[in-house]
């Protein structure tokens, strides 16, 4: 993508903001509560974006995060085309390494952390038909939520209303697409409760890469009197065997990027997971503007996955196989206490808080074939038991000296301990320990220029432990048994400066940042589908974010959001690719793999209300993104663009909405999406070309 392209394209999108002073509606402010304080996100340091329930699901599959947050200026968030993998997201560039899961992200839902307390995240469970916001907090503030560097992403379950509402929806289309749901709120003073459950299946757009999925989501929340209420939350999720289609070479891709990956077929490649997990939340005002907020939560997941690794690779008795099978048990408890005070004649918010996580593992690993038979489950090779718990701790200020300036401060003292336990270790210590510490203060601070527009400067400390995949492997082929110890966490410093204006039809926000990192995690080893990790040394993400929204003349509202990040090493080091292990420099100035430079989003919306007409047209663009970290390939600079039309009728009790929807309108053939560091140089994951989809949706309201 060239730059005179985008900034074209950035002036042709910010013109019709000039013109928003003529639309009749007003923009509504913005609250988030990404400081654990309900706060106009206009007033705080922090570059935060809130995605409501009509971007969430109007006109949407409500199926991946892809659809919803591509808005978002410094997240990048790519649909990989492989239910048997999570989708591939990153927030200014961290994160970007994991070739499967999030990491460096802190993922919340409803209170309840989808990140382990070794970092590795999962958010298969987030459910988007009962969602009424996420929010996407980025840069310092977010080392105040613990082990995760780079931002936050938060999901908050809609509230019943009055009465009680029952929804059904039925979605379906290209690549034997289909979505049903049934939904169920409701308020009766004393309860208020949320029900959803929804069914997904596709054939998929690559050749098996099928898929199925299961959600159940729920939320109940009791009036208890005396200023004090409980709310009890629950989900599950389910994908029975899904097929995972693996990534293609150049040559695959660009001779047929509908086929599977090599040995994908022949070894049936697929990923089986059950999760269900609950939590309960405890909060009481304690008087005019103190309160007390605890939550405990408890969940179980098991994973089987099989790989595509040759069975010759496998030949050597300490390898730990081709099959990864995983059961995990975690629970956590949070309790803070928030008040307000008066210091120097001005108030004081603050918030203090203690939270614990514990993740139990059971991890066992077994050859993908039994003789000559390939993709079965063969003989154990690999049996471990591991523990990993964070203990944290931490206090949050906010004090208004004056009309003009808010200031924020912040501090979490972390510490994480994993354990190890081999079953099969036949000498040597079977047990391996190492633990973290940190302690990350994060201060920012807003200045008031007039009554529309903001300044804020802040600064943070980041840090981010390796996860158990990261510790998992000191050699490729197992001959080194234990976990990798000597790797260290990473650690950041973040500063960031912005600007943020908002009148009655408009609102802006412009960040600008400059995070460097220290022991930065990298690949050191990486054959046999296997990686070892080493610490890097140090890299640097400099770039600037923008977003603008508009309410324009004539029914119209558009959104434009833009991101420029420079993410790079700094310092010159050593990996090795293949069997057997070639060493390569990684030069210094080499992009961070799977981080485009520059990505733009506009979005236009038209509504005709006398008959309840909707059209959205949005296109995306995004800069080439290198596949591994020696830049040796890169999937090209793209540009799609997707267009949803919708109607809705409305009595007093009933609302019905269709809704139809083309992706990449103009048949575009692009890479969405890159395995970072694929030993084997299949590191590309086409996306589709044009596709339909049709949706209708009906409630009624007793």
């Amino acid at each position: 993508m060239r730059s005179k392209g985008i900034y074209g394209w950035l002036a042709l999108c910010a013109m019709p903001v000039l013109a928003a002073q003529a639309a009749d509606d007003v923009l509504a402010p913005v609250v988030v509560t990404a400081t654990r304080m309900a706060q106009p996100s206009l007033d705080l340091p922090v570059a935060v974006d809130r995605v409501g329930a009509e971007r969430l699901r109007t006109g949407q599959l409500q199926v991946n995060l892809s659809d919803s947050l591509m808005g978002v200026p410094g997240l990048s968030v790519q649909n990989r085309q492989n239910y048997a993998q999570d989708l591939q997201m990153s927030i200014r560039g961290f994160g970007a390494r994991s070739s499967f899961g999030v990491r460096g992200v802190r993922l919340i839902a409803d209170g309840i952390p989808g990140t382990m307390p070794d970092g590795q995240g999962q958010f298969s469970q987030f459910d988007l038909g009962s969602a009424a916001a996420i929010e996407v907090l980025r840069g310092p503030f977010s080392a105040l939520y613990g082990n995760s560097s780079g931002g936050v992403i938060a999901l908050f379950t809609e509230d019943g209303q009055p009465g009680n509402d029952v929804n059904g929806s039925a979605a379906g289309g290209s690549l034997g697409t289909q979505r049903y749901a049934l939904k169920t709120t409701g308020d009766t003073g004393a309860v208020n409760y949320v029900v959803d459950a929804a069914h997904f299946s596709t054939d998929g757009y690559r050749n098996h890469s099928s898929a199925e999925r299961n959600n159940f989501n729920t939320k109940v929340r009791f009036d208890l009197g005396g200023r004090s209420d409980l709310t009890l939350v629950g989900n599950a999720v389910q994908t029975p065997q899904v097929q995972d289609p693996l990534g293609l070479t150049r040559n695959q891709w660009q001779s047929d990027p509908r086929q599977a990956g090599t040995n994908a077929l022949a070894y049936n490649t697929r990923k089986s997971l059950r999760q269900g997990q609950g939590g309960a939340v405890y909060h009481r005002q304690l008087g005019e503007a103190d309160e007390l907020s605890v939550s405990a939560y408890g969940g179980h997941r098991s994973t089987e996955q099989f790989q595509a690794i040759l069975a010759s690779a496998q030949a050597r008795p300490t390898h730990p196989g081709g099959i990864i099978d995983l059961g995990r048990d975690f629970w956590g408890l949070d309790a803070r206490f928030t008040g307000e005070r008066r210091l120097g004649g001005f108030p004081l918010r603050f918030t203090a808080g203690l939270n614990y996580d514990d993740l139990q593992e059971a991890r066992r690993g077994y050859l993908n074939f039994i003789g000559s038979e390939l993709g079965v489950q063969g003989d154990l090779r690999r049996e471990e038991s591991n523990h990993v718990y964070d203990f944290d701790q931490y206090l949050q200020l906010q004090w208004e000296p004056g009309s003009h300036w808010r200031l924020l401060a912040g501090v979490r003292n972390s510490e994480v301990r994993v354990r190890s336990l081999n079953h099969l270790l036949l000498s040597g210590d079977p047990v391996s320990r190492v633990s973290y510490s940190a302690v990350n203060p994060v201060a920012g601070i807003t200045y008031r220029i007039s009554s529309v527009v903001n300044a804020y400067a802040a600064y943070g400390r980041g840090f981010e432990t390796p996860t158990l995949n990261d510790l998992a492997y000191r050699s490729t082929d197992g001959s080194i048994p234990g976990l990798n110890l000597g790797l260290k966490p990473a650690r950041s410093d973040n500063t960031e400066v912005g600007l943020k204006a908002s009148g009655a039809h408009w609102r802006a926000n412009l960040a600008a940042f400059h995070i460097k990192t220290q022991d930065e995690l990298a690949v050191l080893a990486n054959s046999g589908g296997r990686s070892v990790f080493q610490n890097i040394g140090e890299t640097t993400r400099r770039g600037v974010e923008l977003s603008v929204d508009a309410l324009l003349p004539r029914d119209f509202d558009a959104r434009l959001a833009f991101t420029h990040i420079r993410a790079v090493v700094d310092q010159t080091y050593t990996t090795c690719v293949g069997l057997p292990c070639a060493p390569v420099q990684v030069l210094a100035g080499s992009h961070l793999p799977a981080v485009p430079m520059n990505s733009v989003y506009a979005g236009l919306t038209w509504r005709y209300a006398p008959i309840g007409l909707s059209a959205t047209l949005e296109t995306l663009g995004r800069s080439k993104i290198y596949v591994d970290d020696r830049n040796s390939d890169a999937a090209p600079a793209y540009w799609v663009a997707n267009l949803r039309l919708g109607l809705t009728q409305q009595t007093a009790r009933w609302k019905i909405s269709e809704f139809v929807r083309v992706d990449n309108v103009a048949d575009r053939s692009y890479v969405g999406s890159v395995i970072v560091n694929e030993s084997n140089s299949r590191f590309f994951e086409p996306s589709p070309g044009r596709t339909y989809y049709a949706m209708f949706n009906v409630s009624r309201r007793n």
